[in-house]
């Protein structure tokens, strides 16, 4: 498998193919990777900033302290990724209709995103940040949300009761998606 360490790829608004392997500390730039099949790649200590990586396959793919930033990433399976030290943040991306089922996401920073109908299913956000993040149709189920915080996040209906919510801190406002589910009026 190529090894790629401390190298750019610009891709100027382009498509551009990666080579399957390993890489390093590499910083994507405008790349247009949409429906790739980047499978059985690993990412470490990597930046992908102002890149299209909708509907990519990742399927054992490794990310290990990947951060992402101003990125296009609509309906990633991210719950195919290999597990294995798996460590991801992102900045003002859209990760609309994305998969997080079952991934282990403690502490990880969701900044400014747009997190529309993704799937939180069993998933482990313990201590993880949503920084002004709208939530709108996103799943939650049997997730563990103790110590997340979601203070400045919107649109999100959480069922306390399928869901662990320990010491998760809300705002005023937004503590109001924690009683949707028990239909009451409130004014």
């Amino acid at each position: 498998m190529a090894e790629f360490i401390e190298q750019n790829f610009e891709g100027a608004g382009n498509n551009i193919q990666l080579e399957k392997g390993e890489y390093e500390s590499c910083y994507f730039f405008d790349c247009i990777l949409t429906g790739e099949k980047l499978s059985h790649f690993s990412f470490t200590e990597c930046t992908f900033e102002r890149c299209e990586l909708s509907s990519i396959a990742v399927e054992n793919t490794s990310f290990k302290e990947v951060i992402f930033t101003d990125c296009k990433m609509l309906g990633v399976q991210f719950e195919n990724s290999n597990p294995f030290l798996f460590e991801v943040e992102f900045h003002n991306c859209q990760l609309n209709l994305s998969s997080f089922y079952q991934v282990n996401l403690k502490k990880t920073t969701f900044d400014n995103c747009n997190l529309s109908e993704v799937d939180f299913t069993e998933s482990n956000l313990d201590s993880a940040k949503l920084i002004e993040c709208d939530l709108s149709l996103a799943i939650f189920d049997r997730t563990d949300l103790s110590l997340a915080d979601l203070r400045t996040s919107f649109n999100f209906t959480i069922d306390p009761t399928k869901n662990k919510i320990a010491k998760a801190k809300f705002s005023k406002q937004g503590a109001l998606g924690l009683l949707f589910q028990f239909n009451i009026v409130i004014e």
